[in-house]
Formats: structure tokens, sequence, C-alpha cells
């Protein structure tokens, strides 16, 4: 947590940095989850989106479609009143947001170094999309108290052991944007 008067931990590049939020779908929010329940998870992801909006920051919303049949679920949608005008939807149909999507490509053309995390499930979705974003050469930061797993231990496994490893581990308060 950032102590009153000091610069926020997180002080992240409008320009460069793009908020992803993974499986954010009605079906995938119901479920039950830790240590965060989804719709904890889905009002600290539009908070996060609210925010980056208002700094001209792209926002990236990825929801996944099983391959080979027909008619999704229901629920397959993302949350409703997730999406803005101007964000960036992708439709996965692997575990991570960046196989066969031109998800990277997408952010290339807008300049974007940066790509902050939240969603559902941590350990899945999250992490999957992650460790790709890092092999293209994305800086990662994660926003612990914006994602949630099927069990706490799954979700902290990911933010203790992994996460740290490949990027920066913050809370949806740390999150901000540098001035200037």
């Amino acid at each position: 947590m950032t102590a009153p008067g000091t610069e926020p931990r997180l002080a992240l590049d409008p320009a460069r940095t793009a908020l992803v939020l993974v499986d954010l779908m009605d079906r995938i929010v119901a479920l039950p989850l830790e240590p965060h329940k989804g719709t904890e998870v889905l009002t600290r992801a539009e908070e996060l989106a609210t925010s980056f909006r208002s700094a001209g920051a792209p926002v990236v919303l990825i929801r996944v479609e099983r391959p080979g049949i027909a008619e999704q679920p229901p629920g397959s949608s993302l949350a409703a009143g997730l999406a803005a005008e101007g964000d960036i939807e992708i439709v996965k149909r692997t575990i991570g947001g960046f196989q066969d999507t031109g998800l990277h490509e997408r952010l290339r053309e807008r300049g974007v170094t940066t790509l902050v995390f939240g969603g559902i499930a941590t350990n899945l979705g999250v992490e999957s999309t992650a460790r790709a974003g890092g092999d293209l050469g994305y800086d990662l930061v994660f926003v612990e108290d914006a994602m949630a797993a099927f069990t706490a231990a799954e979700h902290e496994a990911s933010v203790r052991l992994d996460f740290p490893r490949l990027g920066t581990v913050g809370r949806a308060q740390d999150v901000r944007f540098a001035k200037g």
C-alpha cells in the first residue's frame, strides 16, 4: 500500500500502458471464486477501466469462446456495462489471449509496452496471457485484487510465487498514472 503523502508505487505512462482484463463474462464472474468474489473483481476491473479510459490509455477486454461448437453457452458475452467505445475486444479460443488473436499487433500499433492485468482465473487465463506478453517483451503489472481463481491456493501461488518473477504485483489502489 502507498503511504499518505508519498508517490504511488505504480506510476504508469498512459501513452505506453494498456489495461488487459481477461474473461470477465457473466458465466465466469458468477462462479464460486477465491479469494475475491467475481463481483468484487468485476467492480475493481470497471474502476480500473474508467481510470485508464480517462487517462487515454487503452483497455483490452478478452473473452473466451469454446472452439468447435455452433453456439456459445449462456453468459459468454462480456459482463454488461464493461465495454466502452474505443476498447480493444479480443476473442480467444485458447487459455491465453495472444494466440491467433492479433492482440500483439493491435498493442504495438498503439505503442504499448506495459500491460496491467486483471481478470479470471488468476492462474489460467490471466497468467497464460501474461506469460505470452512477457515473452513478447511487454513489462507486466498484476493487480492482485482485480483477479480471482477457483481456489485461494491457486490465486496465491500465482500472485506470491509466479507473478513477482514476471513483473510487478500491486493492488488497484496502487495503480496510478505518472504526472506530466
